[in-house]
C-alpha cells in the first residue's frame, strides 16, 4: 500500500513543512510505494524531465518566442555562431563561442559600435527560458539603462549561443559592458530559468574569470524587476571600476537606493 508521507509527519511539524514547501520547488518528503516513488511523484518527475529535454532540443524561432510586434518594436535580428545545427552545437561547445563569417559582417553593418551597453539574447541550453523571460526583461533593461543616461546598442539574437560569444561581441562592437541573456541548463525544478552574464569591455583574452553572472531568473526565482535592478547595478560598478569578473564583488544597493561601489 502507498505510504502517505504527510501522515507520518508529527502534527507540530506539519505547518513548518508546509512553509518549507512553499519556498522551494524541491520534492520534500514525497512519500513512497514500497521501494519506489508514488505514482504521482513519478509522473511529476517524468514531466519535468521531458520539459527539460524539450527546452534543450528546441530550435529558437523568434516569431514563436517573442511575437511579430515585439520583434518589430525592438528591431530584433538573428545572427548565428559557427555551429550549423543543434546537434553540432551540443556536441561541440566551442563552435557556439564564435560567430560565423556572415554574422560577423552583419553585426558590423547593422550595429553601432562603442555603446555603453550592448544586449545580446542567446538561446543557450533552454529556448523555453528565453521565450518566457526575455519579453519582460528587455523593456525593463532598456528603460533602466536609459534612465541612467547610458547609450544602448540594438539588441541582437544569437542562435546556437554559448557564453564565450561575449568575447567576440566585445571585439566587434566595443561596448563598455556587454550583457548576454541566455537560457540556463534546465533541471527538474524548472526549464524556464534564464541567466545574465556581464563583462566589461570583453575581448579575446577573457575567460569565465572575467565575467559576472546573475542566475535563476524565473517566476519562482529572481523576478524580472529584481533581476534588472541587479544587472544595472552590476553594470554601473563595472563602469566605475573598469573591471569585471572574479576581482569585483557585486554590491547590492542599500536601503537608501544608492549603491556602494567596492572592488
Amino acid at each position: 500500500m502507498p505510504r502517505d508521507a504527510d501522515s507520518l509527519v508529527p502534527a507540530d511539524f506539519s505547518e513548518a513543512l508546509r512553509k518549507i514547501r512553499e519556498r522551494t520547488p524541491a520534492r520534500i518528503l514525497a512519500g513512497r510505494a514500497g521501494a519506489a516513488y508514488r505514482t504521482a511523484t513519478q509522473m511529476d518527475l517524468r514531466e519535468a524531465h521531458a520539459a527539460a529535454r524539450d527546452a534543450v532540443r528546441a530550435e529558437l524561432d523568434m516569431e514563436s518566442a517573442f511575437g511579430a510586434a515585439f520583434i518589430e518594436r525592438w528591431n530584433l535580428f538573428e545572427v548565428r555562431t559557427e555551429a550549423r545545427s543543434k546537434e553540432e552545437y551540443l556536441l561541440q561547445p566551442d563552435l557556439g563561442r564564435h560567430f560565423n563569417e556572415a554574422s560577423r559582417k552583419e553585426l558590423v553593418q547593422r550595429c553601432a559600435p562603442g555603446k555603453d551597453i550592448q544586449i545580446a539574447i542567446g538561446d543557450g541550453l533552454s529556448v523555453t527560458a528565453v521565450s518566457a523571460q526575455v519579453p519582460s526583461l528587455l523593456p525593463l533593461l532598456d528603460e533602466g539603462a536609459r534612465a541612467r543616461g547610458w547609450s544602448i546598442g540594438d539588441p541582437i539574437v544569437i542562435r546556437y549561443c554559448r557564453v564565450g560569444i561575449l568575447n567576440e561581441i566585445g571585439e566587434l562592437l566595443s561596448p563598455k559592458v556587454a550583457i548576454l541573456l541566455i537560457g540556463e541548463r534546465p533541471g527538474l525544478a524548472t526549464a524556464e530559468s534564464l541567466s545574465a552574464y556581464l563583462a566589461y569591455r570583453p575581448n579575446r583574452t577573457h575567460t569565465d574569470a572575467n565575467r559576472n553572472l546573475i542566475s535563476n531568473i524565473h517566476s519562482r526565482g529572481l523576478r524580472p524587476q529584481a533581476a534588472v535592478d541587479r544587472i544595472l547595478n552590476l553594470a554601473a560598478q563595472m563602469m566605475s571600476l573598469r573591471i569585471s569578473g572574479f576581482n569585483m564583488r557585486e554590491q547590492l544597493p542599500p536601503a537608501n537606493g544608492t549603491p556602494e561601489i567596492k572592488p
